[in-house]
């Protein structure tokens, strides 16, 4: 279970937004961190936010957004999916409750999408530019 704080969530998402968190702090838990901030403050709008975030933070940061590295839209808009749906499970919680309840399931483990999609499928070029659908069962959220 998670320790972080309502506080440490928002430093964390205004660290990807300022592109000051540390590299290293940018882990699966503070993606799902930043990912429950963008959505409680900016609702629906925080998917059309989020990869231009990712991005800069992650060119900011050393990582070039490549086909082989950096920002990858399938993750992220599946990941925005999963925290969005564990809010709407809590509404009127505390972001701290969300992200522990969140990394307390399935989606705590960085490997919760290989249930939905094939590795190759999900690491492909296409599914790092563009959305693409699951390919072993569907994203029911």
């Amino acid at each position: 279970m998670t320790s972080l704080t309502d506080r440490d969530i928002e430093r964390i998402a205004r660290g990807v937004m300022e592109r000051t968190l540390p590299k290293a702090a940018w882990t699966h838990e503070a993606h799902f961190a930043a990912a429950i901030w963008m959505i409680a403050r900016h609702g629906d709008e925080a998917f059309a936010l989020m990869p231009g975030l990712i991005r800069a933070y992650n060119e900011a940061t050393g990582t070039p957004n490549t086909d082989t590295s950096g920002y990858h839209e399938t993750i992220t808009l599946a990941s925005l999916r999963a925290a969005q749906s564990v809010m709407r499970a809590h509404d009127g919680a505390s972001l701290s409750r969300v992200l522990a309840d969140l990394m307390g399931q399935a989606f705590g483990s960085s490997g919760w999408l290989l249930a939905y999609w094939r590795r190759e499928t999900l690491f492909s070029v296409e599914a790092r530019r563009a959305w693409v659908e699951p390919d072993l069962q569907a994203l029911r959220l």
